[in-house]
């Protein structure tokens, strides 16, 4: 049923990996399909705030954040060899549905954090990719 299995991880946020990379290994598993995971660096906005970043910041960040990432599938994955890395940069939910698209994966697993009042079911960018995703996406909520 399931060949490839997209999970969108934010580094810097827990509870976007916590539970929801033990449901995406396990999805993997049982299907016996590829796991990718992704991490967006945002941008940077509109040029007028980015020319008050220092030269080179930009390539900068793009490389911590894709040894970030290494390191978190080192650390984190029960098979870390086995599983694809991809960094994007972009808007988040951008992003995420464009690399499921280019990819061909046949499920987005997502963790969501504990609703604010604003974003009571979701939050804004797992909304987004359940919307608008043409692949099955399953959210993991926090304990």
């Amino acid at each position: 049923m399931f060949k490839s299995v997209l999970l969108p991880v934010d580094l810097g946020q827990e509870s976007s990996w916590d539970r929801a990379l033990p449901a995406a290994e396990r999805i993997a598993a049982d299907y016996g399909a590829k796991l990718t995971i992704m991490s967006v660096l945002p941008t940077f906005g509109l040029p007028a705030v980015s020319q008050y970043f220092p030269e080179g910041f930009e390539k900068k960040a793009e490389s911590a954040a894709s040894k970030a990432l290494k390191e978190f599938a080192r650390e984190n994955c029960a098979n870390p060899d086995d599983v694809k890395l991809y960094l994007a940069h972009g808007t988040i939910y951008d992003e995420i549905l464009q690399y499921a698209d280019q990819i061909g994966c046949d499920v987005i697993v997502m963790g969501s954090h504990r609703p604010a009042l604003q974003d009571y079911l979701l939050g804004p960018n797992a909304a987004r990719v359940v919307r608008h995703a043409k692949q099955s996406v399953f959210v993991v909520r926090p304990n």
